[in-house]
């Protein structure tokens, strides 16, 4: 399978963040990766990277529940941003909630729920995913 070329994490989580970076390694998933601790840092850092021109990346996997901005408004202002490339997003969250579920369904740029943990399973799944 090809790797992705640039993911991203979105999670507050030092050990979600971690485990998420070996188990990109051990899968073989990506040729690199940036990691933001909240929405806002991520969102303000994907604006630069925008009318800079530098690469974005292909996937986000993206946490709910985090300070400053969490998932879902996250999602609600990453829908406005305007770019060439399509970015695809899965939601990563220790959530079970139907309605979390539903909700993640709801938005045409969120591909999939992931509960955590990750696994190496659900790494290649996202990237088998990716390249379809």
């Amino acid at each position: 399978m090809k790797k992705i070329d640039l993911a991203c994490i979105i999670d507050d989580d030092p050990i979600f963040i971690f485990s998420a970076k070996k188990l990109m390694e051990l899968a073989d998933f990506c040729k690199g990766f940036i990691v933001f601790h909240n929405g806002k840092e991520a969102l303000n850092h994907l604006n630069t990277i925008i009318s800079s021109n530098e690469e974005l990346p292909d996937v986000i996997l993206l946490d709910l529940n985090m300070p400053v901005m969490d998932g879902w408004e996250f999602l609600e202002e990453f829908i406005k941003i305007k770019s060439e490339k399509a970015i695809t997003i899965y939601i990563v969250s220790s959530s079970i909630d139907p309605s979390d579920i539903n909700k993640a369904k709801s938005y045409h740029n969120v591909n999939n729920y992931i509960v955590k943990p990750v696994t190496i399973d659900s790494l290649k799944s996202v990237l088998q995913n990716h390249q379809n």
